[in-house]
């Protein structure tokens, strides 16, 4: 199983691109890293335990997933589709495996569209959020392969600054970031923090 191990300077990276959403996934989808953005633009994951936060599972176990985005059918097809190309390359991976069949019984959403065999390696160049905290935002997102690592991928949403858009997503990036702080004063566990 690849590692979960992400490294210091991929850390630093993500707080370097505040208040631009960003997060570090492993093949498998988990989310590994992130900048306080990153992870609150996903309403709802920051609930769930460090090593169940993930985009595959979120789509389609999250209640909150169906409503922050308003083309959630295309979302969760293009993730099966990038899961399905996943486990092409790799089909007895177990990191892989035990996530296809963890939504394989969970979700009828997932076995319905996992037996339809598309594979896709894209994503939407825009998507838009409709988020419970900032409203409906609409970001370009971009997503790239991280050298030397175990195919992990780095994640980026981006919007035109100045625009409503931009305001959304640094209000977003000021909230989790104050989320965060008092989180830490709590004594709990930091975003962007390995267990």
């Amino acid at each position: 199983m690849p590692s979960r191990t992400v490294r210091p300077h991929l850390r630093l990276l993500l707080e370097t691109l505040r208040p631009s959403p960003a997060y570090i996934v492993s093949r498998s989808m988990d989310v590994l890293a992130w900048n306080p953005g990153g992870l609150a633009l996903y309403a709802g994951l920051e609930d769930w335990p460090l090593k169940q936060r993930n985009i595959a599972r979120y789509l389609f176990l999250h209640p909150a997933s169906r409503g922050l985005f308003p083309d959630w059918d295309n979302q969760i097809r293009g993730c099966v589709a990038r899961l399905r190309a996943q486990a092409g390359t790799a089909p007895d991976a177990p990191d892989l495996t035990n996530l296809v069949g963890e939504l394989l019984l969970k979700s009828p959403d997932f076995a319905k569209l996992w037996e339809r065999y598309d594979v896709t390696g894209r994503k939407p160049i825009r998507k838009t959020f409709h988020h419970p905290h900032v409203g409906t935002l609409s970001l370009s997102a971009q997503s790239m392969t991280l050298e030397g690592t175990p195919g992990q991928r780095l994640g980026v949403y981006v919007a035109e600054p100045g625009s409503p858009d931009y305001d959304a997503m640094l209000l977003l990036d000021l909230t989790a970031h104050e989320s965060a702080a008092h989180a830490a004063a709590r004594n709990e566990t930091p975003p962007g923090a390995q267990p």
